[in-house]
């Protein structure tokens, strides 16, 4: 029925400032709570009836003035009027109440006595959980709540009044939280606000008369809309002025208060003293200008700096520090072992310095912290300035005190010349402070081992753990209680302790200990030849210290190998005991479908509940028994299921609902629909029908069987029976012919007769267990071939009698004559009846006695078409279904039920939920134009489909034909809105998303069914189905085009009774937050025209937008609007219209998009969902079963995000996105189980995850917004879940689908948003707080998972670059050939290892792991291993060396300099062509110009290493670095549709020069203009501070130094090493500048006009160039070589002056050198798109290698019948 339907009895007791029109009922959004008399399915429910009541009891309230009150308002209303609430705000927080209130009273176990009335219990629950956060900060300031209630049943006033003041309570907040708008994003500011509500609300409720006044008390804020106006807006205007100041997010954060430093605020107690009540908007909080009062960053100052990994993680980076120096320590021994180095004296004492550098670590870290947040000081935190200091002194007097201590043992010693009882007294007293010094340590190891006790100390609000604690942690509220239980310390524990040992060992003995010997070769000597002039003596302790950096820099690092390894075990262990993969094809799945029926039964269908306990450690254990008995077929109650069982036909009504969807997906054909249902019972078969491709061939080996054995009837039998689908094919097909024959043979005839008496006897055979004895078993094949004959002549369309007559007669001859074991008399015959009884008979037996029943008899010739298939089925049925998709999720969703899965509830009882999906621009629905308009190959969007989803395309047309369409091109006009969707629906389209959502929708009405329907109900139901008939008999009627999105005609849809469509109602809502809906609307875009229709097929759907009115004073007003489609009036409906204070966006648009659309939002739970998920019917099943984990225990708490496996759908599109989808599956599946469980660190992505909705409404949201900082903003949500003391965790037995990026450029851009989102992170409150506040193996976690897996990957391309420069600095200074001899062996081999660990991380290994071992549980391992081997030959880890470039670059450039923003992929196809000035704009800076100077210095190292004469040394030393180099250039062109096509590189060559030489305007952008761009890519450097300016200098003088070492190796420096060589070396480049810039000068004046003066000055420049050179020939020792060795050593030095004078672009950009400047630059970027060019084009112009890449290219395409040599060379299908 539909949901608008209406009546207009009146409208008693509506709301005053409603917006209904007269004589029109106002538009609802769910239920018309504003008339109960309306008929709709929601009103059915006494809980609603009871909420609807249970805010009606105003009673004696005093009444609000000013207002007129009828009878018909309520709390709501109440509240609205004093407080001025907008009335919009109290409609949608009225409708938000009932539903919480109502579905909490449903899910009440045992039901209340008086259903129709509100129960206390069901609101005193929501009020605690609603109000728990305010509660706690109440206690945390020392405050007394201002919630006037008892929990405990005792106090001042009377039960009676307590629900009201509940709900009074729990509206009131829900009042302030919905109309708060940007305030939702600083919860304690919530807390704030209703606190003083509160007391104005309470001073009501007591009666309080004003003193000023002598009236009845009124609230401080009241009169219309004065909430918004008084109390939201002035806070929403700081946050605004604070933005601003920003600079769009450019401006340092410390500069700037954000959404969290705006919370901070309201930590302290001094926000009662400041801001008063009502708001004193004179406040300083409130200044926007910087005045000298002004209130600043608050808690935190966010500062651009590397140091902040260290502040934050410094317990780790001391555990390394630490132990590398008392490894070195005990490695210089020189001994085999460390415990035999440490049985001497000196090197246990020497090992004692770990206490100096600890100390000094400490002193480092406070000054660290004094540098960073000194901007927190005011004279309001003096204690927090006077802590920093101390901790500094303190720190300070520890590293001096240890240092004079170590000092003293070593003069003893060394004045008794041995360890004498004075010396060693000098060590205990040492040991002794020391003890002192880790004694804090060892209190936090004690309250390790008692994380519940830590948990006490922590939340409780005691003055003197206050002082206690002051010394080590700032006092904030979030961050306390974060300790695990201790089973679950210890699991992670146990991980940590593995790994660290591992690591560590390892790290001894192949990473320290060989570095030994050598570099006491290399201290040791003195003779060291020098090529250049050497500043400093001894600088072969410098040369140790590059010796070791590339050493250290992996020992560093290298944790993250060794967690990569031990999760990918831990995870595969923890899989295999979630039952994960036990069913991965459909082999696998025919073995256990015969139990599936059972775990459908236990799992998705509700047990009975009455009288029964739940969660108690009896019922668990029962439960654990039974899915035992499940899992493996164990037990008379799972071996089998019957026909006649009413689980069976609840069974067969689920699973072909399932199959139904795959047939409107498009994903199994008609026929495959036919396969795989189960049809209901029907022509009196005894056994349940199992679906056809379980059945198949297994008639045909029962018939080889009984032919081939001689035994008896229990034999036979018993040997049929061990098979289950064989004992009910041979059952079906007995039953079926003996109904098929006597259907088609006519009643009453003797040939009906003689068809019974034959079944008679035969059943007579089988009953005393003789069948084999009275009948010839190996004359059943000849019945076999004469029945698939006349099965086949029934199936023909055109049915020819006669042919059909002589197979019966055929039939009847052997079933009398040849079946018959002894031949039997006419006379015997006769008396069995089984000839005619008269023998002169006229005519052929059976000529008029067949009557074969119409073609309309769908039901009759489907079953027919049934028989045959079962009949003649051999192994071919196996690939059923033929769609890998299919396979995948069928063989997904039945694995899942033998998981352990919670038990669901009835769908009245189950926990209600929402769906938010935010929404910009993206795309809706494809156009006609999109679809067919094909790229510069001639490949449109829908070729492109037809190809990789050739399988698809073809269902789709079957489909369409089915439903009438005659002609295949009438799909581009008749059929166009079905094949839109078609396309739609496999791009990432919102059409898709919303398809996907909507089955939550349709699943929870036939749950909901089948929960409240009788056995009669389904078995009528099943049967009605089955009349209808299969997909290919169904007339197109049955599916209208305009309903193909909501399916709402399909299945068990047509069964509903009405009362199922209110149920699913209120458990499930679905909002899109459509931002710029209104606009869209009012700009006629199409995208509206669409979001309509989806809102128009979907009934479920509701559509949020922001919405701009001008008012009459020119001032724009902004609303929060929600719309529906009203089924009955035909038109959008707006439900609600919330006036905002201002625009929407302040933060990042995402959260901010989210933020306005929650209120909306309805349930317990809500689910977040991207632009580009999918979701599919199956697991909406099981949505139900994953909402019950919020009322179980995981570990100490319940969990507050239920996080959701992903199953990433774009990894069939090209090789590329299946590199995507390979990483991405790992992560989502072993990486996220692994943080869960046991590392219980698992956070938020941004992906499917549920939320508890209630308990993050009052705790900040779903996500974090402040500018900039919060980028990622979906991980942040994660982070403020765990500092809360929210519990996360995952389950895998649900999927839903998502879309990743499937184009090189599109990945990059991903990456860089990820990697610059976790740059900010790093300089983010949350992840300072969670690394000091979560213990310390937690911590480790935490790290390692989040900013330390990038931070890892950008110290592995630090390892290349420290290896290359220490290695040059070695060759070109003479210190590698003076040290060649001694120690090249072995310093060569110490090197070996750290190559080798940084090789893997490179090639992308330490990735793969977790691919392979995911791949290896759930697809088995031989598969795991093709695919890994697969994928290197598709160049797999090219494009994982590149992505490690692409987070290196971003990630470090965004702490540095900051520049991290939102960066829009496409998520579109990528079949196009990308030209070569694109790529070179997207990677010149991150990958190709680190490349080029990686190559050359390779390059100059070959040239000059004594070491590279040794060509396999050379190569074993380089071959890591030479591959990144190659990868780096080459991959953009190597993963780029028609890379090496050589007319393609030949244009973009010609495009690439253009865009260089075009000048740049000011509204030229950068894909125009190379000026532009180079501009764009500077812009980090506008915005970094001046350490971050300093150190980009400090790292361009690393060119400075190349050029020093090669200009001593010029032939013209005459093997000199004065520092004149270098000083002289400096005028070639003022000369080469000087000529470049008279160059400039003579183009810019005379080339266009005096062409001739230009010319003589370019002759004039090249005979002077000639000139010098031939002077330098004759008088110089110069050879021709010096030309390419000196142009070698001056680019680099140019390319370094330019990057210097882009930092000091501010002091040069008005002076004349910045147009020299922008020349060079322009001159270096040709250069460099040249070198860049030049393989790409050798390799075009080679033949072979563009088919070779479109292979590699496509190769997984191929596999999916796509032609892809067709596409390169344009040719058109004919659509």
């Amino acid at each position: 029925m539909s949901m608008g339907h209406r009546q207009n009895p009146g409208r008693p007791g509506w709301p005053a400032g409603s917006d209904g029109g007269e004589g029109e009922e106002p538009p609802y959004n769910i239920i018309p709570i504003h008339n109960v008399l309306v008929e709709h399915p929601s009103l059915r429910f006494p809980e609603v009836r009871a909420a609807m009541a249970g805010l009606r009891t105003v009673g004696d309230l005093r009444k609000p003035p000013f207002v007129t009150w009828h009878d018909g308002m309520d709390l709501l209303d109440w509240l609205g009027s004093f407080f001025g609430f907008q009335s919009d705000n109290v409609r949608n927080q009225r409708e938000h109440l009932v539903l919480l209130l109502a579905n909490a009273q449903m899910r009440l176990h045992p039901p209340p006595d008086n259903i129709d009335t509100l129960d206390p219990g069901v609101v005193r629950r929501l009020r605690r959980k609603l109000l728990h956060n305010y509660t706690s900060w109440c206690g945390f300031l020392g405050r007394k709540s201002n919630v006037w209630v008892s929990d405990a049943h005792h106090g001042r006033r009377a039960a009676a009044d307590e629900p009201r003041r509940d709900l009074l309570y729990a509206s009131l907040y829900l009042l302030i939280w919905g109309e708060a708008a940007n305030l939702r994003f600083v919860p304690e500011c919530l807390c704030y606000i209703f606190h003083h509500m509160a007391m104005d609300l309470n001073r009501i409720l007591e009666d309080y008369i004003d003193d000023a006044t002598g009236r009845p008390a009124l609230p401080a804020i009241s009169g219309e809309n004065a909430f918004l106006l008084r109390v939201v807006t002035p806070i929403y205007e700081t946050i605004k002025a604070e933005v601003e100041a920003s600079r769009n997010g450019t401006a340092p954060h410390s500069a700037w208060r954000n959404y969290d430093d705006i919370n901070e605020y309201f930590w302290s107690k001094r926000c009662f003293s400041q801001l008063r009540w009502p708001l004193d908007l004179s406040k300083n909080f409130f200044a926007t200008s910087r005045t000298k009062n002004r209130i600043g960053k608050t808690g935190f100052v966010e500062q651009r700096s590397f140091w902040n990994l260290f502040r934050s993680f410094d317990r780790l980076w001391i555990m390394l520090i630490l132990f590398l120096q008392a490894a070195t320590i005990v490695a210089w021994e020189g001994k085999e072992y460390p415990w035999q180095g440490l049985q001497s004296r000196d090197v246990q004492v020497r090992v004692l310095t770990v206490f100096i550098s600890w100390a000094g670590l400490r002193f480092l870290q406070s000054v660290i912290d004094i540098g960073t947040q000194c901007g927190l000081v005011t004279r309001e935190t003096p204690l927090l300035a006077l802590r920093m200091v101390l901790k500094s002194i303190v720190s300070a007097v520890w590293t001096v005190v240890f240092g004079v201590l170590y000092s003293q043992i070593w003069d003893q010693k060394n004045r008794d010349r041995r360890w004498s009882g004075a010396a060693n007294s000098k060590v205990v007293t040492y040991l002794q402070v020391s003890g002192v010094f880790i004694i804090p340590e060892l209190l936090g190891i004690t309250l390790f081992i008692l994380p519940w006790f830590r948990n006490f100390l922590e939340k409780t609000n005691w003055r003197i753990l206050y002082v206690l604690t002051w010394w080590f942690q700032s006092r904030t509220f979030v961050g306390r209680g974060l300790r695990e239980g201790i089973l679950d310390n210890l699991k992670y524990g146990l991980f940590w302790v593995a790994v660290l040992s591992v690591k560590f060992i390892f790290s001894y003995f192949l990473q320290i200990k060989p570095m030994v010997a050598p570099t006491k070769t290399i201290l040791r000597m003195n003779d060291i030849n020098y090529k250049w002039h050497e500043f400093f003596s001894k600088t072969n302790r410098f040369a140790v210290v590059l010796f070791w950096l590339p050493v250290v820099i992996i020992y560093l690092m290298d944790t993250q190998i060794w967690y990569s390894i031990f999760s990918s075990m831990v995870g595969a262990l923890v899989g295999l005991f979630s039952h994960l993969g036990e069913i991965r094809n459909v082999q696998q799945l025919r073995l256990r479908f015969q139990f599936f029926a059972s775990a459908m039964q236990f799992n998705l269908m509700p047990e009975e509940q009455l009288f029964k306990e739940r969660g108690t450690l009896k019922s668990k254990f029962e439960e654990a028994i039974l899915r035992l008995k499940l899992r493996y077929g164990l037990g008379r109650p799972y071996k089998k299921i019957e026909s006649n069982q009413v689980e069976a036909t609840r069974f067969a009504l689920i699973w072909n609902e399932i199959i139904e969807a795959f047939r409107e997906e498009d994903i199994v054909s008609d026929k495959e629909v036919e396969l795989l249902e189960l049809p209901p019972n029907a022509w009196g078969i005894r056994v349940i029908r199992w679906p056809c491709f379980l059945l198949c061939n297994e008639l045909l080996l029962a018939l080889g069987q009984a032919r081939e054995l001689e035994a008896t009837d229990k034999v036979h039998w018993k040997k049929i029976c061990k098979n289950e689908y064989r004992r009910c094919a041979v059952i079906e097909t007995y039953d079926s012919i003996k109904y098929l024959l006597t259907k088609i043979v006519k009643d009453g005839t003797e040939e009906h007769l003689i068809i019974s008496n034959l079944f008679s006897a035969f059943d007579d055979s089988i009953r005393v267990g003789k069948f084999t004895l009275e009948y010839r078993m190996r004359a059943l094949g000849g019945i076999h071939s004469a029945l698939i004959t006349l099965l086949n002549l029934l199936l023909k369309p055109k049915k020819d009698s006669g042919k059909v007559v002589n197979t019966l007669q055929t039939l009847y001859e052997i079933a009398h004559r040849d079946f018959p074991e002894k031949k039997k008399s006419v006379e015997e015959l006769r008396e069995f009846g089984w000839i005619p009884s008269r023998s002169s008979s006229t005519g052929l037996l059976f000529e008029n006695a067949i009557d074969l029943p119409d073609t309309d008899d769908l039901s009759f010739y489907k079953n027919v078409r049934r028989l045959h298939m079962i009949l003649t089925s051999r192994d071919s049925l196996n690939n059923v279904p033929k769609n890998l998709e299919a396979r995948r999720r069928i063989a997904f969703f039945t694995n899942s039920l033998f998981m352990n899965i919670p038990r669901a509830p009835q769908v009245e009882k189950m926990l209600p939920f929402s769906v938010l999906t935010p929404y910009y621009s993206e795309e809706v629905l494809y156009s006609k134009e999109q679809l067919r308009t094909g790229n510069e190959d001639g490949i449109s969007i829908i070729f492109y489909l037809q190809k990789i989803y050739e399988d698809e395309w073809e269902n789709f047309m079957e489909r369409m034909r089915r439903e009438g369409m005659t002609d295949d091109g009438q799909i581009w006009e008749g059929r166009l809105r079905d094949l839109r969707l078609w396309a739609s629906h496999r791009g990432q389209t919102l059409t898709r998303t919303v398809r996907g959502m909507m089955y939550y929708y349709r699943a929870l009405k036939m749950l909901a069914f089948l929960d409240s329907a009788s056995e009669m109900d389904i078995r009528d139901g099943s049967r009605e189905l089955g009349f209808v008939g299969s997909p290919a008999s169904r007339g197109s009627s049955r599916f209208p085009s305009s309903r193909n999105l909501s399916r709402a005609s399909s299945g068990v849809s047509s069964l509903l009774k009405g009362h199922e469509y209110g149920t699913a109602l209120m458990k499930f809502t679905y909002v899109v937050a459509c931002q710029i809906y209104g606009s869209q609307k009012a700009k006629k875009d199409p995208h509206a025209d669409e979001i309509l229709y989806l809102m128009k097929t979907n009934e479920a759907l509701r559509v949020a937008y922001v919405d701009e009115v001008q008012s009459g004073r020119g001032e724009v007003e902004y609303y929060s609007v929600l719309v529906k489609y009203d089924q009955q009036l035909q038109k959008e409906v707006e439900i609600y219209r919330v006036r905002l204070p201002g625009p929407l966006k302040l933060g990042e648009g995402k959260p901010e998009n989210q933020n306005h659309a929650i209120i909306f939002t309805r349930g317990d739970a809500v689910q977040t969902i991207d632009m580009n998920q999918d979701n599919y019917f199956e697991e909406a099943l099981k949505m139900r079963n994953l909402l019950e984990e919020y009322s179980r225990y995981y570990g100490i708490r319940k969990p507050t995000i239920l996080g959701v496996r992903e199953h990433v759908f774009t990894g069939s599109v090209s090789s590329l996105a299946w590199f995507m989808s390979a990483q991405e599956t790992s992560f989502v599946t072993l990486g996220q189980r692994v943080l869960a469980n046991p590392l219980k660190v698992r956070m938020h992505y941004g992906h499917p995850d549920v939320f508890d909705r209630l308990w993050f409404l009052s705790r900040g949201g779903i996500s974090k917004a402040s500018r900039v900082i919060n980028i990622s903003e979906d991980i942040f949500a994660g982070f403020n879940c765990t500092l809360r003391g929210g519990n996360v965790t995952h389950h895998e037995y649900i999927q839903v689908g998502k879309g990743r990026d499937v184009g090189l450029n599109q990945i990059s851009m991903f990456e860089a948003k990820v990697a610059s989102g976790n740059g900010e992170q790093v300089l983010s409150r949350d992840v300072y707080r969670l690394g000091h506040r979560l213990d310390f193996f937690r911590m480790l976690s935490f790290y390692y998972t989040t900013v330390g897996f990038f931070f890892s990957t950008m110290m592995v391309v630090l390892t290349v670059y420290s290896f290359v420069w220490g290695r040059l600095y070695m060759a070109v200074s003479g210190l590698e050939d003076s040290f060649r001899t001694s120690s090249q062996t072995s310093s060569n081999r110490a090197l070996g290892s750290i190559l080798n660990q940084q090789f893997i991380i490179q090639l992308g290994l330490f990735t793969a792991l977790p691919m392979i071992v995911e791949n290896s549980l759930e697809h088995g391992f031989l598969s795991a291993i093709w695919d890994f081997l697969t994928m290197q030959l598709q160049l797999a880890s090219v494009f994982y060396t590149f992505s490690m470039g692409t987070r290196t670059h971003y990630f470090g450039r965004t702490i540095l300099h900051g520049g991290a923003k939102y960066r829009a992929t496409g998520r579109g196809f990528v079949v196009q062509h990308k030209s070569f000035s694109e790529n070179y704009r997207l990677y010149a800076r991150s990958h190709f110009i680190k490349a080029i100077e990686l190559g050359v210095m390779l390059t100059v190292y070959a040239s000059y290493s004594p070491l590279a004469k040794n060509t396999l040394v050379y190569i074993v030393m380089t071959i890591s670095s030479w591959f990144l180099v190659v990868s780096w250039i080459m991959a953009p062109f190597v993963f780029n549709p028609s890379g090496f096509d050589w007319l393609k590189t030949v244009y973009d060559f010609e495009d690439f020069m253009n865009w260089i030489w075009h000048r740049g305007g000011v509204f030229t952008k950068s894909e125009q203009s190379w000026e532009t761009w180079w501009y764009e890519e500077q812009d980090h450097l506008r915005t970094t501070g001046l350490l971050g300016k300093i150190l980009e200098i400090v790292l361009d003088l690393r060119f400075f130094f190349f050029q020093y070492g090669i200009v001593y190796q010029l032939k013209i420096a005459n093997s000199s090493t004065s520092i004149a060589v270098y000083l002289l070396s400096w005028i070639y480049v003022v000369v080469a500048v000087g000529f470049f810039v008279t160059m400039a000068y003579a183009r810019d004046k005379y080339a266009a006009k005096e062409h001739i003066y230009y010319r003589s000055v370019q002759l004039f420049v090249i005979i002077m160039v000639l000139l010098l050179i031939f002077l330098l020939f004759e008088f110089t020792a110069f050879e021709f070589i010096d030309i390419f060795t000196s142009l070698l050593a001056f680019i680099p030095t140019g390319w370094g002056l330019i990057q210097i004078a882009q930092v000091l672009r501010p002091c040069l950009h008005s002076t004349t050198i910045w147009d020299t400047v922008i020349s060079m630059a322009r001159l270096y970027d040709i250069l460099f798109g040249i070198i860049v060019m030049a393989p790409v084009a050798l390799l075009s112009w080679l033949p072979g290698f563009q088919s070779m890449q479109t292979r590699i290219l496509f190769n997984e395409a191929f596999s999916r019948g796509l032609q892809i040599s067709r596409i390169i060379v344009g040719k058109k299908s004919s659509f």
